[in-house]
């Protein structure tokens, strides 16, 4: 074997790792590539909103101000105190009816329909419009709004709406779907409490205005809040199948 050989011999694998080094180096490059390619789309697609997501905000923030004036009449089978008592009982006594306003269940559809984003969006136009343009508020509406016991019902609108737009951006099964209402239906009545007794105490209103308020407004009525709540927003699930085809 000659001199010449046997360098090059010696010299073939420095330059095959050499060669490996470039090709990785530029393999990362490429990756680091793709990847700002992908996010600069995701940024983009996050920007633009068309003229159908336009449309189907407006549309929500009008559903809720339907929901608003809308009474319900909902009936359902009741075991009365009457019977533990060993009174007597009518038929009409195991009939329990209820006027309800679905103004919390339209704000979870809302969000699970629109997804986080814009459905913060199309509540903020409900409470903007009611604040200072039209009087949208089940007592009317104006910035002097904000001193009504229910106001902080509806400021807890966006709370809401956000923790159930995050939790439901995992998926739409139905363990996580209870886990999102659960928790946003909650934050809604509980700031809505807080803010009515912080009212109440500066306007030094007694405390049986305080827990009969809570008794109408977060007694029994949250069983209604959550049950209609879950099942609204399990057919967004569907209805979200729907809209992409059109949207």
């Amino acid at each position: 074997m000659s001199e010449q050989e046997h360098n090059e011999n010696i010299n073939s694998p420095i330059e095959d790792i050499q060669e490996q080094e470039v090709l990785t180096k530029k393999e990362k490059r490429k990756k680091v590539k793709t990847k700002k390619k992908k996010s600069d789309k995701k940024k983009k697609k996050g920007i633009q909103i068309g003229i159908g997501s336009i449309m189907l905000m407006l549309f929500c923030s009008f559903l809720l101000v339907v929901a608003t004036f809308l009474q319900v009449k909902v009936s359902h089978f009741i075991i009365p105190s009457k019977f533990f008592n060993g009174d007597i009982c009518t038929a009409k006594d195991f009939i329990f009816s209820i006027k309800y306003i679905p103004q919390i269940p339209i704000v979870m559809f809302i969000v699970g329909l629109l997804g986080r984003r814009l459905g913060v969006v199309s509540i903020l136009l409900y409470i903007i419009a009611g604040l200072f343009f039209v009087p949208v508020f089940a007592l009317g509406g104006g910035w002097r709004y904000i001193f009504e016991y229910g106001f902080g019902y509806i400021l807890a609108y966006i709370p809401a709406a956000i923790i159930l737009g995050t939790i439901l951006k995992k998926n739409y099964s139905y363990i996580n779907v209870l886990k999102a209402v659960l928790i946003s239906v909650l934050t809604i009545h509980l700031i809505g409490i807080c803010y009515m007794t912080i009212l109440a105490y500066f306007k030094h209103a007694g405390i049986n205005f305080v827990t009969s308020w809570i008794a109408a407004q977060s007694g029994i009525k949250i069983i209604y809040d959550l049950v209609f709540s879950y099942l609204l927003v399990l057919v967004t699930k569907y209805a979200r199948i729907i809209l992409w085809f059109y949207l």
